[in-house]
């Protein structure tokens, strides 16, 4: 079977309308294309870690000359490599935290942009950098606590957090990714509402255009 790899990375629970609305489309996705498995990752549960000095060292030590100290060091890394490698399609839920990532997501990235795992380099080569990851597609459901963070809305010149994710997962082969915002958290009520409404609508054409690609 294919696998959905689905991360989420808000540190709320119920209380979260990116976990919310990525399950949503979770559910969908199982619901709509039944030949995919599900692999779910809550990084708030199992917390990557952040990139230190012997995390740097294990890294960029030829695999076969690491010490048991740096293989330690790498074994949750390499986990997420693994796991992320292992997935057909990806699925991330996202909080907008002061115009960026989670750092809890940060450290996922650090810890998944790996040399050797999700790419090459060759310093030798006109082109250094050769992605490892080909034929992926990703959905990230965004929520902000203000809204008009989209290309050509008020505030898209302080959103730097679809920007990383394109550029950090583009880099290792990931090339196409759609994105889904909702946002006004911080005002509630109808606001929040239809923000919410306009989301699920956005959520709902995703699959309507894949069954017409399909020839459902």
């Amino acid at each position: 079977m294919k696998t959905l790899l689905h991360i989420d990375s808000s540190p709320r629970k119920k209380q979260s309308y990116s976990r919310m609305l990525s399950k949503l489309f979770r559910d969908k996705w199982l619901k709509e294309c039944p030949a995919y498995q599900l692999n779910y990752r809550d990084l708030n549960a199992t917390a990557p870690p952040h990139v230190d000095l012997p995390w740097i060292d294990a890294a960029f030590t030829p695999k076969t000359d690491r010490s048991i100290q740096q293989r330690q060091a790498l074994e949750l890394s390499d986990f997420f490599v693994d796991e992320f490698l292992a997935a057909d399609v990806y699925l991330l839920g996202v909080p907008m935290y002061n115009f960026g990532m989670p750092s809890v997501l940060k450290a996922y990235v650090d810890n998944i942009v790996r040399v050797g795992r999700t790419f090459l380099f060759d310093p030798d080569a006109a082109q250094p950098y050769t992605p490892l990851v080909e034929d992926k597609e990703m959905f990230v459901v965004i929520m902000t606590g203000d809204s008009g963070y989209r290309k050509g809305e008020r505030f898209a010149s302080m959103n730097h957090l679809e920007p990383h994710i394109r550029t950090a997962f583009g880099f290792i082969g990931v090339k196409e990714i759609t994105f889904i915002y909702s946002g006004n958290d911080e005002f509630g009520g109808v606001k929040l509402e239809d923000s919410l409404e306009q989301a699920k609508e956005k959520i709902d054409s995703i699959f309507h255009s894949k069954k017409s690609l399909n020839g459902a």
